[in-house]
């Protein structure tokens, strides 16, 4: 199987049968709404139950230790991708490691379910961490293997994707955080039903839909190559345990030092990823050149995520401290405004797929979609601010600020999300496909990597000064893409 070509595993694929898509987009859509259903349920109340009192449910940890686990949590879910990746294609592909992945997030679940200990928590953290790196980035690469290279349908096809995607991230924080205040566990059962019921569609209807997308191998081992890998994999885990051990009895290994060594990698991961790329004997000329476009975008979309993932930790302590939660006479819980990302998103996913289609070739190109999702994302943090600038930091704010906000970084994140993950698809070269994908979700380990450093310097005291600065940084850094972005374009070969 893996010498097949993408066109026989586009032919083997129902090219029509879900909204003028192919059939295999139903059961993709579906097993990742349940799969982020599950995530965002989870992650909805996971800062609340980390940070608040034991007689509250909590596991009761300060609230900056929080932040940071929550951000370094969120960076390893990412860069946990590229195992996930590398599995996918050199061992089994992209449709057995969505299967494998979304098996260990449903265990992970069962684990926050169950009463327990701090050392229990994090069991279920080790375990959501190593499924969604199998499940996530190659999902979206099965997605795009049910499209020719030129299917002009393939970005219309994604968003359509991303609509299922945020379909569940919204309904899971209503329904999770509605039973936050009876038992954190009952919410994260929740979840965990959530992800079995998406297996089960998975399972149920992948051979009739799917065809043979997902099945092949890319860059598969010969023999030797497992032998050796295999040892070299069992030789790291034994030393990186004894290294653990030494360093955490001593005392040089705490969770200040443990952040910081997620931030060096953060960085050091993605880059060593594309040098190995780009000198690969495998890598085409025109696809080292797609390599280099693709270098400014992988930055353009650190800085976007470092700004919209914060919704779930800055601006969800935000909304459990700074906001008026009784409101209109409804009492809100603050795990719900982790649905008007989504919500949002649901509304204007359609808009922006006719809106793509609409404008034909006088359509933003890719640089130029980045750099407006650049902007949003800084106007996001601004308005923000003004609360405290017109009101001070001592008195709540009216919730209308935050749906602003967050209506705001979803106008960014249509021009970035989904136009990304079909980029990547694209300018992905055919030996590392799965693995540029898991290259596309370490942008966002990447940026909570350098949340988990900054998200330490906000206080109500330097509220504005902390929105400020880093919403200012990605204007300045869309302003400055914008300006690049014919030259991107030229590397893209063709690509647009």
């Amino acid at each position: 199987m893996a010498n097949l070509n993408k066109q026989t595993i586009v032919d083997s694929v129902p090219q029509k049968g879900f909204f003028g898509h192919p059939k295999g987009l139903s059961t993709l859509f579906f097993t990742e709404f349940w799969e982020r259903f599950s995530y965002y349920g989870m992650r909805a109340i996971l800062v609340f139950y980390m940070y608040y009192e034991v007689s509250k449910g909590g596991l009761g940890m300060d609230k900056t230790l929080a932040l940071s686990i929550m951000s370094i949590y969120g960076s390893l879910v990412y860069m946990s991708g590229i195992i996930g990746g590398w599995l996918a294609d050199r061992v089994f592909g992209t449709s057995k490691a969505v299967f494998y992945g979304g098996v260990l997030i449903m265990l992970g679940h069962i684990a926050l379910a169950i009463p327990g200990t701090v050392a229990l928590f994090f069991v279920s953290m080790v375990l959501i961490v190593l499924g969604t790196g199998l499940l996530k980035p190659n999902v979206s690469t099965v997605v795009g293997d049910l499209y020719a290279e030129n299917d002009n349908r393939r970005d219309a096809g994604f968003s359509i994707f991303y609509m299922g995607i945020n379909l569940g991230g919204f309904l899971a924080p209503l329904i999770v955080g509605s039973l936050m205040d009876t038992s954190f566990h009952l919410g994260f059962g929740v979840a965990a039903v959530g992800m079995f019921v998406g297996l089960v569609m998975f399972l149920v209807t992948k051979k009739k839909n799917l065809g043979l997308a997902g099945t092949t191998v890319a860059n598969p081992m010969s023999p030797a190559e497992k032998k050796k890998v295999i040892t070299i994999i069992v030789g790291a885990v034994i030393v990186l345990a004894i290294l653990a051990a030494i360093t955490i009895s001593t005392g040089y290994l705490t969770f200040g030092t443990f952040v910081n060594l997620i931030g060096i990698l953060g960085i050091l991961i993605p880059t060593a990823y594309f040098v190995v790329m780009y000198r690969s004997k495998k890598t085409t000329s025109v696809e080292r050149s797609r390599l280099i476009a693709y270098i400014p975008l992988f930055i353009a979309s650190v800085m976007f995520w470092a700004i919209q993932e914060q919704g779930s930790t800055i601006l969800a302590s935000y909304a459990d401290t700074r906001t008026q939660l009784n409101f209109a006479g409804i009492k809100l819980s603050p795990a719900w405004f982790q649905s008007l990302n989504p919500l949002f998103i649901i509304a204007l996913a359609p808009f922006f797929a006719w809106l793509w289609m609409k404008l034909g070739k006088y359509e933003p190109t890719i640089p130029q979609k980045f750099s407006l999702a650049l902007l949003f994302a800084g106007l996001s943090f601004i308005v923000i601010l003004l609360p405290a600038y017109f009101g001070g930091t001592d008195s709540l704010v009216n919730p209308l600020w935050l749906v602003l906000s967050y209506l705001i970084v979803v106008l960014g994140e249509l021009c970035l999300s989904p136009v990304g993950l079909s980029a990547t698809t694209k300018l992905a070269p055919a030996a590392f496909s799965a693995q540029t994908m898991s290259l596309w979700f370490l942008s966002s380990a990447a940026a909570q990597a350098i949340n988990a450093q900054i998200v330490k310097f906000y206080t109500p005291e330097t509220e504005m000064a902390y929105f400020g600065i880093i919403g200012g940084a990605s204007l300045v850094l869309g302003v400055i893409l914008l300006m690049l972005a014919p030259k991107i374009q030229g590397y893209m070969k063709g690509i647009r």
